[in-house]
């Protein structure tokens, strides 16, 4: 029987409320993470270590999740997408709109709040490598190891920090390599290239795929094990172009580690809010995505989850609120005019339906991140027909959910108990007064207010509200009693990557027998003989929404193209030389990534333009926008050496030394440590 990793934090916790005090600021380049505690006790024994590794374990959760009550950090890799965008329109001046104009080294990299999270991936992705660093650099002085459990404890901080660069580098491009624990401040870091660094994840990576136990040999759920190395190993040879080695390491994860597909029901049946009000059918895909089966026994497409459940480590993941449509708000009118006919009632109110009760089922969302039309619609078409039949884009089973499937439930409405209308089908007479025209709109705000919801994915039994007759705030995980487990690696994502290294070795027809896979589990109606780079981008977004770090991976694949010269579903080829330094928000050129934000996404197109209230928006998103800045207090934290700056930023200049070689660049921090 398996047991949660959060069993062994709670042995641990004096070592990690200590180390949790030394957070990560903006001198991060200092490398100070030891100043509240002596690390020749702390880890002079394998207690030590373990208390490191917990640490390390914790900022995997910490880096996506930091309990706001508003927003999921993850949501940030979605804003500049082809399939999310900010959708928060009373924010104002921090709007979340124009990256173009707002994203600078300076401003527009807020730590949190109702905006995004770029400093904060900043921020918490060096905190993951220093804590990783804290494991290697001390792990040889432990006394009594034998070489394969040191070797397992190297090989688990390998993987924590391959896994933090993995992100920073396909978030930030060139940036500084930090290996080591400095017993001295180290201010003269130069950056390095984010080639080099993805040969070092791929050397260290290899090491950690050698020596870190399999989950069939390991007591804990929830610590790196092989095969989360073996997925994170497939990823990094991608990038290096090493495809070969991508197929070969993906083959050896799907056909030899006791994986597989889920594709019958399994685990715990935990049904939608409330069914009287929307009735879901079991199925398979449902059962995937409840947070108590994706640690479940049974579970067989687990590679590796995210611990979030009943421990004192829980921490609020409000996804409901920040993701679900604001089907409550008061821009939505009912055909007879009413504002506000749909409301998040309580069920002690006395205006309460059970069987219209969609605060318990679809969350009081606020909308901070909506999806695109792109997502919500075209990916979804196949051969010029709605493919319904889609478990995860099914609505007889329940597993998805369009507006007009909401009912208004304000006992005010005329239309109590009818479902809600976009455009009003009849004119609306009252005292001889047209109060609403025929073809007029009822929903003033679309982006926020007007779009569907992918219940199967998004759903979590808010335990704390259901235990409380007057919540109406039904948010997702919102505290301790519920279960917010998540999914770090899955093996349908496996299969789409094995996908992608088949394509870009010329071999479509395996890419397509791979995404088929993902299909075919999911009922959907089409199967391909051949695939496009864009129908394995579009199964991801259909089958990892709110999992992956979409803009990552959007960057990840767009170098992949231009390295194999593999050409896009439009038929463009990318040059390795300038797929990531091109400038300028019109539409011809460009990345990968960005041909996929302006053909699918509003950003850019006279659709993204538009006000509410008295805000005026404009999406729009520059060439040079597919790698963040690098932080202007880290530059500044850096005041002995020159970090670079990415192209198209204020200060970027091609002429500061970059290391082109990770090997150089660990050894400039050993001659001046």
């Amino acid at each position: 029987m398996k047991q949660y990793i959060n069993k062994l934090y709670r042995g641990m916790v004096v070592v990690v409320a200590t180390a949790a005090t030394t957070g990560c600021s903006d001198s991060f380049l200092a490398q100070d993470p030891l100043s509240f505690y002596e690390p020749t006790t702390t880890y002079s024994t394998e207690a030590g270590l373990q208390s490191a590794l917990t640490m390390c374990d914790k900022q995997l959760k910490t880096y996506i999740l930091d309990g706001n009550w508003n927003n999921v950090g993850l949501s940030t890799n979605y804003y500049l997408t082809d399939v999310g965008m900010y959708a928060k329109t009373d924010m104002g001046g921090g709007f979340q709109d124009n990256f173009d104009a707002k994203l600078t080294p300076t401003s527009g990299m807020a730590t949190g709040g109702d905006g995004n999270y770029m400093q904060r991936f900043w921020n918490e992705g060096f905190n993951a490598v220093k804590y990783a660093n804290s494991v290697l650099s001390y792990v040889d002085k432990v006394q009594g190891l034998d070489e394969e459990v040191k070797n397992a404890y190297k090989g688990r901080a390998y993987f924590h920090r391959a896994y933090a660069y993995y992100n920073l580098t396909l978030q930030f491009g060139d940036i500084p390599l930090i290996t080591q624990l400095m017993t001295t401040p180290k201010q003269n870091y130069s950056s390095t290239s984010k080639e080099a660094i993805f040969k070092m994840l791929v050397h260290d990576l290899e090491f950690a795929v050698e020596h870190v136990p399999s989950q069939k040999a390991m007591t804990y759920l929830g610590m790196v094990n092989q095969e989360a190395c073996m997925h994170l190993l497939v990823k990094c040879y991608l990038v290096t172009g090493d495809y070969a080695k991508a197929e070969a390491t993906a083959t050896e994860l799907i056909n030899n580690h006791g994986l597989k597909l889920m594709r019958n029901t399994f685990g715990v049946w935990q049904p939608s809010g409330n069914e009287k009000t929307w009735k879901v059918t079991r199925n398979v895909v449902w059962d995937l995505h409840r947070t108590p089966n994706i640690c479940n026994a049974e579970n067989k497409e687990l590679i590796m989850p995210i611990i979030n459940s009943n421990d004192q480590n829980f921490t609020t993941f409000n996804i409901m609120r920040a993701n679900f449509v604001h089907w409550s708000n008061s821009v939505i009118r009912d055909p007879h005019g009413l504002g506000g006919p749909g409301s998040n009632y309580a069920r002690n109110n006395s205006n309460y339906n059970a069987e219209l009760d969609w605060v318990r089922v679809a969350g009081r969302g606020i909308a901070l991140n909506r999806t695109s039309y792109h997502y919500n619609k075209t990916i979804w078409m196949q051969d010029g027909e709605m493919d319904w039949q889609d478990l995860r884009h099914n609505r007889e089973v329940g597993n998805w959910m369009e507006m007009e499937d909401f009912k208004y439930n304000n006992p005010k409405s005329d239309l109590y108990g009818k479902n809600y209308q976009l455009y009003a089908t009849e004119d609306y007479v009252k005292n001889g007064e047209v109060l609403v025209h025929k073809g007029d709109i009822l929903c003033s705000d679309t982006i926020r207010s007007w779009y569907p919801t992918p219940l199967y994915q998004l759903y979590i039994l808010d335990a704390v509200a259901e235990a409380n007759l007057g919540a109406n705030q039904f948010q997702g995980a919102q505290g301790k009693g519920c279960n917010g487990d998540m999914y770090l690696f899955r093996l349908a994502e496996t299969y789409l990557l094995r996908a992608e290294a088949r394509f870009y070795q010329g071999n479509p027809t395996g890419a397509a027998a791979d995404v088929n896979e993902v299909r075919s589990r999911a009922n959907a109606k089409k199967m391909y003989t051949t695939v496009t780079i864009g129908d394995i981008m579009d199964e991801r977004a259909r089958e990892l929404y709110m999992e992956e770090f979409r803009q990552a991976e959007m960057a990840r694949v767009s170098w992949c193209l231009a390295k194999s010269g593999k050409p896009d579903e439009w038929g463009n080829t990318y040059d390795i030389n300038t797929w990531d330094k091109q400038e300028g928000t019109d539409l011809s050129g460009g990345s990968y990534w960005f041909k996929r934000c302006t053909t699918y996404n509003v950003f850019n197109r006279p659709c993204g333009k538009g006000t509410q209230g008295s805000q005026t928006f404009e999406y729009k998103v520059n060439k040079h926008n597919i790698f963040w800045p690098v932080p202007n207090s880290a530059i500044t934290a850096n005041n002995k050496g020159q970090l670079r700056q990415n192209y198209g930023y204020d200060g970027y200049d091609e002429s500061i030394k970059m290391w082109t070689n990770w090997e150089d660049a660990v050894a400039d921090e050993a001659s001046t440590n």
